[in-house]
Protein backbone atom coordinates (compact mmCIF):
# COMPACT_ATOMS: atom_id res chain seq x y z
CA UNK A 1 0.00 0.00 0.00
CA UNK A 2 1.05 3.49 -0.57
CA UNK A 3 0.09 6.57 1.48
CA UNK A 4 0.36 9.86 0.85
CA UNK A 5 0.67 12.41 3.87
CA UNK A 6 0.90 16.33 4.17
CA UNK A 7 2.58 17.82 7.22
CA UNK A 8 2.78 21.99 7.25
CA UNK A 9 2.00 22.31 3.50
CA UNK A 10 -0.83 22.05 1.29
CA UNK A 11 -1.02 18.25 -0.22
CA UNK A 12 0.16 18.47 -3.71
CA UNK A 13 -2.31 17.99 -6.59
CA UNK A 14 -1.30 14.84 -7.55
CA UNK A 15 -3.48 12.07 -9.11
CA UNK A 16 -3.21 9.67 -6.24
CA UNK A 17 -4.22 6.36 -7.97
CA UNK A 18 -2.53 7.06 -11.55
CA UNK A 19 0.72 7.94 -9.68
CA UNK A 20 0.09 4.82 -7.65
CA UNK A 21 -0.25 2.93 -10.63
CA UNK A 22 3.28 4.56 -12.26
CA UNK A 23 5.13 4.01 -8.98
CA UNK A 24 4.31 0.02 -8.95
CA UNK A 25 5.34 -0.56 -12.48
CA UNK A 26 8.80 1.46 -12.35
CA UNK A 27 9.45 -0.62 -9.10
CA UNK A 28 8.45 -3.80 -11.57
CA UNK A 29 10.69 -2.85 -14.05
CA UNK A 30 13.35 -3.61 -11.06
CA UNK A 31 11.79 -6.71 -10.35
CA UNK A 32 9.98 -5.34 -7.26
CA UNK A 33 6.73 -5.17 -5.54
CA UNK A 34 5.55 -2.27 -3.61
CA UNK A 35 4.88 -3.27 0.30
CA UNK A 36 4.56 -0.20 2.64
CA UNK A 37 5.16 2.74 1.38
CA UNK A 38 4.15 6.23 2.97
CA UNK A 39 4.95 9.73 1.23
CA UNK A 40 4.98 12.65 3.49
CA UNK A 41 5.14 15.90 1.62
CA UNK A 42 6.19 19.10 4.31
CA UNK A 43 8.14 21.94 4.29
CA UNK A 44 11.80 22.88 4.72
CA UNK A 45 11.38 23.18 8.68
CA UNK A 46 10.43 19.71 8.60
CA UNK A 47 12.61 18.55 6.35
CA UNK A 48 15.57 19.70 8.36
CA UNK A 49 14.68 18.26 11.72
CA UNK A 50 13.98 14.67 10.06
CA UNK A 51 17.44 15.54 8.61
CA UNK A 52 18.73 16.14 11.96
CA UNK A 53 17.14 14.20 13.99
CA UNK A 54 17.77 11.17 12.06
CA UNK A 55 20.31 10.90 10.10
CA UNK A 56 22.36 13.78 11.72
CA UNK A 57 22.60 16.15 8.76
CA UNK A 58 22.54 19.68 9.08
CA UNK A 59 20.85 20.93 5.87
CA UNK A 60 17.89 21.06 3.49
CA UNK A 61 17.16 18.73 0.78
CA UNK A 62 14.35 17.43 -1.33
CA UNK A 63 13.80 14.04 -0.32
CA UNK A 64 15.18 11.82 2.67
CA UNK A 65 14.49 7.91 2.12
CA UNK A 66 13.75 5.47 4.97
CA UNK A 67 14.53 1.84 3.29
CA UNK A 68 12.82 -0.48 5.19
CA UNK A 69 13.21 -2.92 2.23
CA UNK A 70 12.54 -6.90 2.51
CA UNK A 71 13.93 -9.51 -0.31
CA UNK A 72 12.32 -7.87 -3.48
CA UNK A 73 9.51 -6.09 -1.77
CA UNK A 74 10.06 -2.44 -1.39
CA UNK A 75 9.09 -0.59 2.09
CA UNK A 76 9.81 2.90 3.36
CA UNK A 77 9.33 6.06 4.22
CA UNK A 78 9.74 8.69 1.96
CA UNK A 79 9.70 12.55 3.49
CA UNK A 80 9.30 15.17 0.16
CA UNK A 81 10.07 18.83 0.74
CA UNK A 82 7.78 20.91 -1.53
CA UNK A 83 9.57 24.08 -0.87
CA UNK A 84 13.68 22.63 -1.72
CA UNK A 85 11.27 20.83 -4.75
CA UNK A 86 9.85 24.53 -6.01
CA UNK A 87 13.16 25.81 -5.30
CA UNK A 88 14.96 23.05 -7.45
CA UNK A 89 12.21 23.22 -10.56
CA UNK A 90 13.26 27.07 -10.57
CA UNK A 91 17.42 26.74 -10.33
CA UNK A 92 17.05 23.26 -13.18
CA UNK A 93 14.98 25.54 -15.26
CA UNK A 94 11.81 22.88 -14.59
CA UNK A 95 8.32 22.38 -14.42
CA UNK A 96 7.13 22.25 -10.79
CA UNK A 97 5.16 19.30 -11.38
CA UNK A 98 8.04 17.02 -13.81
CA UNK A 99 10.01 18.12 -10.62
CA UNK A 100 7.82 17.20 -7.64
CA UNK A 101 7.50 13.73 -9.73
CA UNK A 102 11.10 13.33 -10.06
CA UNK A 103 11.40 13.77 -6.60
CA UNK A 104 8.65 11.27 -6.15
CA UNK A 105 10.09 8.23 -7.99
CA UNK A 106 13.51 9.17 -6.83
CA UNK A 107 12.69 7.71 -3.72
CA UNK A 108 11.43 4.50 -5.60
CA UNK A 109 14.50 4.31 -7.17
CA UNK A 110 16.34 4.29 -3.98
CA UNK A 111 13.96 1.85 -2.66
CA UNK A 112 14.95 -0.60 -5.89
CA UNK A 113 18.73 -0.16 -5.21
CA UNK A 114 19.67 2.71 -7.28
CA UNK A 115 22.15 4.94 -5.53
CA UNK A 116 23.59 8.35 -6.24
CA UNK A 117 26.39 8.96 -4.14
CA UNK A 118 29.37 6.71 -5.39
CA UNK A 119 31.06 7.84 -8.41
CA UNK A 120 29.09 7.88 -11.75
CA UNK A 121 26.17 6.55 -9.55
CA UNK A 122 24.33 10.62 -10.03
CA UNK A 123 24.34 9.69 -14.18
CA UNK A 124 22.68 6.27 -13.26
CA UNK A 125 20.06 7.72 -11.01
CA UNK A 126 19.30 10.36 -13.88
CA UNK A 127 18.88 8.01 -16.67
CA UNK A 128 16.79 5.92 -14.12
CA UNK A 129 14.60 9.52 -13.54
CA UNK A 130 14.24 10.15 -17.12
CA UNK A 131 13.30 6.66 -17.98
CA UNK A 132 10.69 6.80 -15.48
CA UNK A 133 8.87 9.63 -16.00
CA UNK A 134 8.86 8.72 -19.66
CA UNK A 135 6.68 5.75 -18.46
CA UNK A 136 4.36 8.28 -16.08
CA UNK A 137 3.87 10.54 -19.42
CA UNK A 138 3.12 7.10 -21.72
CA UNK A 139 0.37 6.11 -19.07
Amino acid sequence: MITYQAEGVRMPKIKRRETTAWIRSVAATYGCKVGEVGYLFCNDEKILEVNREYLGHDYYTDIITFDYDEGDTINGDLVISLDTVRSNAELFNRDYDEELYRVIIHGILHLCGINDKGPGEREKMETAENKALAMRIQA
